[in-house]
């Protein structure tokens, strides 16, 4: 029972010292969502050139950090005419190149790593933008696409506001909120109970360059059967580099979290399997040579982190810099879910409502670009992607509001 108690108390540390970062990047990142267009993204993700894998890495940035969502709105993207590898671009830089994940790693991990997410996310963004036309056919995508119909929406009548970019933020929260508590949850008890002898021989260790390249490939594997992802991988990554994993594995095993099992059969249905399986080979690739090439760069200028410079911290409450940042940070976050609740009254009765709430997940999407949408005795229902669709078309009464 102390074992169990343990990691549950170490759960809870890692999130007390990550709580005031999460806030933080969801607020900003809420904010993004809802004053950048997406139309504008897609005038701009018509090919593959540098100038639009540049684009189409800013505006990865700048949207949600949730890879389910990002999933969705690339999907989205592609379907309604934006270059493929542009999307898939898209998608990456929306979940490694944002400012929350940054944070949480700076944080949990150490400042080493938080910078070999952006420098290594770089490296993964070029890879990609060369691997990715080259190894899967023209011909393939095509086909792909060609199963879409764009569809047009005039439902953008208004400027967004600051009730709008709560409603990002909380949607965030919400649909992220098993990722984050079942990895804390993992992390904490794979630190009590999993000895690091197991670590160690899962991972080889003194074998030079070979160790290297067995580490790099084996955490998008640990990532694939986790089924973590987002910033709820996180956690679990500085369990695996304290238990032993090298810095361009742990690297890698961040990276990752995009092919984790649940969002490999979502490709599946998104764009068929051959391309799926094609697809989630090349992201593999990828993954792991952007650990490789990361981990040697960080040798060679210097910056490699030592296991004693990445231990994961516990805080305490008490006046210390943790606790005075979270407590902004829940004024904060009462600030936006109080926007978030008198949202509706921001729009007036001749006004067209430009955002709609997933009733499934609890995500808010945009209506011109929701993934999905369902009609139901009249009324049309909008999702964040075509799972919670599915799931709402099965049984809607368990998801609507009484």
């Amino acid at each position: 029972m102390k074992t169990f108690t343990d990691g549950l108390m170490m759960s809870w540390w890692m999130f007390f010292d990550t709580f005031w970062a999460l806030v933080l990047g969801f607020t900003l990142s809420g904010a993004v969502q809802a004053f950048v267009s997406r139309k504008a993204m897609r005038k701009v993700l018509g090919d593959h050139k540098p100038k639009t894998i540049v684009k189409a890495s800013f505006f990865g940035v700048i949207s949600s950090s949730c890879s389910y969502a990002a999933s969705a709105l690339a999907k989205s993207l592609f379907a309604k005419g934006a270059d493929f590898t542009a999307s898939m671009i898209f998608m990456f830089a929306s979940t490694n190149l944002v400012l929350e994940l940054g944070l949480v790693i700076w944080v949990l991990i150490g400042w080493q790593f938080a910078l070999a997410e952006f420098i290594g996310g770089a490296i993964m963004i070029t890879l990609l933008a060369i691997l990715l036309p080259r190894l899967i056919p023209a011909s393939l995508i095509s086909r792909v696409q060609g199963k879409y119909e764009e569809l047009e929406s005039n439902s953008l009548t208004r400027k967004a506001n600051w009730h709008d970019a709560a409603g990002y933020t909380i949607g965030d929260f919400t649909m992220l909120r098993t990722e984050l508590v079942v990895g804390f949850l993992v992390s904490g008890l794979a630190t009590a109970y999993v000895p690091d002898s197991f670590w160690r021989g899962l991972f080889l260790t003194g074998h030079g360059a070979l160790s290297t390249v067995e580490n790099v490939l084996i955490g998008p594997f640990i990532a694939l059967i986790s089924f973590v992802c987002s910033v709820g991988n996180v956690p679990l990554a500085a369990t695996l580099w304290n238990s032993g994993i090298s810095f361009g594995g742990t690297i890698s095993f961040i990276y990752a979290d995009l092919i984790a099992l649940p969002l490999v059969l979502i490709y599946m249905k998104y764009y068929g399997k051959a391309l799926a399986l094609r697809l989630v080979a090349i992201f593999w690739l990828v993954m792991s040579l952007s650990g490789l090439i990361t981990e040697y760069l960080f040798k060679a200028i210097g910056l490699e982190p030592s296991m004693t410079m990445s231990a994961m911290s516990q805080s305490h409450i008490g006046m210390n810099r943790t606790t005075i940042l979270n407590l902004i940070a829940i004024a904060t976050l009462t600030w936006v879910y109080y926007m978030y609740r008198t949202g509706n009254k921001g729009v007036l009765e001749n006004e067209v409502q430009e955002f709609a709430k997933d009733f499934v997940c609890g995500m808010q999407v945009r209506i011109s670009d929701a993934p999905a949408s369902y009609e139901l005795n009249g009324q049309r229902y909008y999702f964040c992607m075509e799972g919670c669709k599915d799931s709402f078309a099965a049984d809607s009464k368990k998801f609507l509001p009484n």
